[in-house]
């Protein structure tokens, strides 16, 4: 792993197409280092975006990209994202990332960790993921470890009724239509701007929750379409605010699991947290595995009708 040499506080920016709503700001001590991360959302404006990325260019040490990913991925193959790879051309001196190397690192490790710690045995569990070539990684280690899982892919994107049970099915899926899925605006595929903060009762999307005991994926997927109960459910996922953990515990979900630490309150999107070690170096997989043993982090796990002091207990 390649040390950057750099004084003072490190400060990386995610540049996101979200709403200001869910805009914040924490500082953080890492690795006997100050860090300030710090989350700027664009309301979906894609020129406003490329504006602010132009702007932080060479002033902070990583930019993530929020609510847009560089590349859609299954089976090893990566499928670039128009609007995605634009956005980083903005930017010629600050490394750019879009939370993609930690999502194939840390949210498998972080399943791995529930299982070796005893919180969730996965084995035969119904388990629907949002979006499985958003977190091929997870996808893969839900079905390594024996969970009975369904793939969301075009029911969250497409708002189409077709369920997938397999990984090969993913993979078939991404060869037809994610070269054509990836020119497409995203604002089409994604959740941006003010409908980040709508909630929308559809009955194919709320079939999902009722028919598995653990959702995980992109948390904005999962509160776009949050029903009225999640009575004995689990969520795994990231970025929630309190404001998110409130309304999740109003509708009786069970247990939060955040595979990103929580900072000041929140937890912020892997982009954020690529964005730390790109600000350290860090490029590989190898160098990503090596840091994330230095930082140890866990994921973070909160039993939401219980009382605080339970919680701790």
């Amino acid at each position: 792993m390649a040390e950057v040499e750099l004084k003072d506080t490190l400060r990386v920016v995610s540049v996101s197409l979200g709403s200001p709503s869910r805009d914040h700001v924490a500082k953080a001590t890492l690795l006997g280092r100050a860090w300030e991360l710090e989350r700027r959302g664009t309301g979906g404006d894609l020129n406003q975006a490329t504006e602010l990325i132009r702007e932080l260019d060479g002033k902070v040490a990583a930019i993530g990209l929020g609510g847009i990913d560089l590349w859609l991925v299954a089976g090893g193959v990566r499928y670039p994202v128009k609007d995605a790879q634009k956005l980083a051309r903005a930017a010629k001196n600050t490394p750019v990332v879009d939370g993609s190397g930690l999502k194939d690192t840390l949210e498998r490790a972080a399943l791995a960790s529930l299982e070796q710690d005893g919180l969730i045995k996965f084995k035969g569990k119904k388990v629907g993921l949002t979006c499985a070539v958003d977190r091929f990684g997870m996808a893969e280690e839900f079905v390594k470890l024996g969970a009975d899982v369904t793939f969301g892919d075009f029911l969250f994107i497409l708002s189409l009724p077709i369920p997938l049970k397999t990984l090969r099915s993913v993979r078939r899926l991404a060869r037809l239509i994610l070269p054509i899925v990836g020119r497409l605006p995203f604002t089409m595929l994604y959740p941006t701007g003010d409908k980040q903060t709508q909630i929308l009762d559809k009955k194919l999307q709320r079939r999902f929750f009722e028919d598995n005991e653990i959702i995980a994926g992109d948390f904005l997927l999962i509160r776009r379409y949050l029903p009225a109960s999640l009575k004995g459910k689990t969520i795994v996922t990231n970025t929630v605010t309190s404001k998110d953990v409130e309304l999740l515990r109003e509708r009786g979900l069970e247990r939060l699991i955040t595979t990103t630490p929580e900072f000041d309150g929140r937890s912020f999107g892997t982009n954020v947290m690529e964005g730390i070690f790109a600000a350290l170096g860090d490029k590989s997989p190898a160098d990503y595995k090596k840091r994330l043993e230095q930082l140890a982090w866990k994921p973070r796990v909160l039993d939401l009708q219980k009382s605080p002091l339970e919680s701790n207990q």
